[in-house]
Order: structure tokens, then sequence, then C-alpha cells
């Protein structure tokens, strides 16, 4: 805490003396900070001109945050898991194994309705919430600092990418055993498809942030 405040003491006074960004991030570095820290004080303070350092909003947890967030993503989830159950139902019902039985078909039939069931409800809430927060995040951009966000979007990317990297591993394992089928490639190029196409979405989402100085 103490290295944080003399930091943040540092950056403040260079400022005031009309030193320019670069040249304190340049300074803090020879001294031997790390580029995250100095990124991080430096953002504490807008690129605006004015005679003294302003400050920017510091991001703060909120009841109203943490609610907003954990339905958006909890709704992602959800309606991501009614999409892999949907295509795979559906990949199932197109490509059956000849060793199933007849109550297999009734089985892939009730997968089915369940995933649309998750897809009709899940999907429009979080369509909602997302318009919700872009139009939040026009009128109030230290948003984009708000910690829940910023948690429950890398705890997001760290499960897509272990879906990701299991997925291929899956995948390459039985292309070397001889095992790959149509319908196993079909579902683990599902699989792929949604849990990229997430990852892909908010890796943008926080470069996004990171150019508009929310990081």
């Amino acid at each position: 805490m103490a290295d944080n405040k003399a930091l943040q003491f540092f950056v403040h006074e260079a400022l005031s003396r009309g030193q320019s960004r670069k040249a304190v991030e340049a300074a803090l570095i020879e001294a031997g900070w790390s580029e995250s820290d100095v990124s991080s004080a430096l953002q504490d303070y807008a690129e605006i001109d004015f005679p003294v350092p302003v400050p920017r909003p510091r991001p703060s947890l909120t009841a109203r945050d943490a609610f907003h967030y954990l339905v958006l993503f909890g709704s992602l989830y959800v309606a991501a898991f009614g999409l892999g159950e949907l295509l795979y139902g559906l990949i199932n019902s197109a490509f059956p194994d000849p060793a199933w039985n007849d109550t297999w078909d009734d089985r892939i039939a009730t997968a089915i309705r369940w995933a649309i069931a998750k897809l009709v409800v899940a999907s429009p809430i979080f369509l909602l919430m997302v318009r919700s927060n872009a139009k939040a995040l026009v009128r109030y951009p230290a948003m984009r600092t708000s910690p829940v966000r910023r948690w429950l979007t890398y705890l997001t990317l760290a499960i897509v990418s272990g879906i990701l990297i299991g997925d291929a591993i899956t995948l390459l394992y039985r292309v070397l055993s001889g095992e790959l089928t149509v319908r196993f490639g079909l579902k683990a190029l599902a699989l792929a498809a949604i849990s990229g196409g997430i990852f892909f979405h908010y890796m943008r989402d926080l470069k996004r942030d990171e150019r508009e100085g929310g990081a």
C-alpha cells in the first residue's frame, strides 16, 4: 500500500509540474516500476487540458453492479449451454449411432426441448442486459473499471479457454486413435465455435477498455 501511495504521489506531482505522460512513464520504468503499475497510476488521471491533474472516478463495488453483471453473465452461460445442447441434439439426430436403441430418440427429443427452452428464456435476457450495459457505459465510462465486470470477464475467459483446450486435446486424441467420426467432429466444431466466439468477443472488449483508459 505504501508503495502504491508513493507511486500515486509521484505521478500527481510530476503531472502537476507539466511533465508529459511519456516522460513520467519512462522515468518510473527506468526506476524499476512495472509497466502495469505505471499504466494504472497514470490512468488515475484524465488526459484533459487543465492546470492540475484531474482524477478519474475510482471503481467501486455496488450491489447494482453485482446484480447487473451476475444476471448478464449468468444468462450468457445458460444461453451458451442451451445452444450447445441444441446443436448436439441435432447432430445426434442427424448422425445416430447404430448401437443406440429406440429410447435414444426420446432422450434426444427431450434434450432438444430443454435446449430450446433455455435459449428462449436466457437469450432475450442476455441481449437486454448487453444493450443496457452498452448504454450505461456510454453515459458512465468509469463503469468499465467495475471490479465485478472485470472479474466475471476474466472468469469467463478462463472457462472458455479451458473448454477450447480440452476440446482440442480430445479431438487430437480421437484423430490419433483413429476413432474420429462425423458426429464427434461436428460436436467438437460446434463447441469450438461457441467457446471461441465468446472468447474473442470478450478479449476484444478488454482491449477496448484498455484503449479507452479502463484498464
